[in-house]
């Protein structure tokens, strides 16, 4: 019997993660460090948002799927406004701007999924795209 890798090869805890800081009452934690290879074709983890906060509009080079762990949301996906509650989840195409913010009186936590490995932000205002969770990936805000 073959003998499988030692987590976190295999498994990945949240505790075990290092969050990456977004500023401004949002941190990420990004699963897809602990085992990121050419051979994945997606990027995971998962963001918490504190009350009132959450991202800019933006689009992705890739698909993205959101669902909702923790708390509420509202989403803006191109030009619709949507609620969302906990177990909801959404599908954005890549290159269609959208955002997720905290509209609940707690914590919001979502987890998220890119469709490939190679994830990049496009921020809708300014125009500036960013390496994913790279160190200009930043720029969470009140909504």
């Amino acid at each position: 019997m073959r003998k499988q890798p030692e987590a976190p090869n295999m498994i990945i805890r949240p505790n075990e993660v290092e969050p990456f800081d977004r500023g401004g009452g949002v941190a990420t934690i990004p699963y897809v460090g602990k085992w990121n290879s050419d051979r994945n074709l997606v990027t995971t983890g998962q963001t918490v948002f504190q009350v009132g906060r959450g991202l800019p509009l933006h689009s992705h080079n890739v698909e993205e799927s959101v669902l909702i762990l923790e708390g509420q949301a509202t989403a803006q996906i191109g030009d619709d406004t949507f609620d969302m509650e906990v177990g909801d989840a959404s599908w954005v195409p890549a290159g269609v701007p959208h955002r997720f913010f905290n509209r609940g009186e707690g914590v919001m936590r979502i987890y998220w999924v890119y469709g490939g490995r190679y994830v990049t932000r496009t921020m809708t205002e300014t125009g500036e795209t960013f390496e994913h969770l790279s160190e200009n990936d930043k720029g969470a805000r009140d909504q």
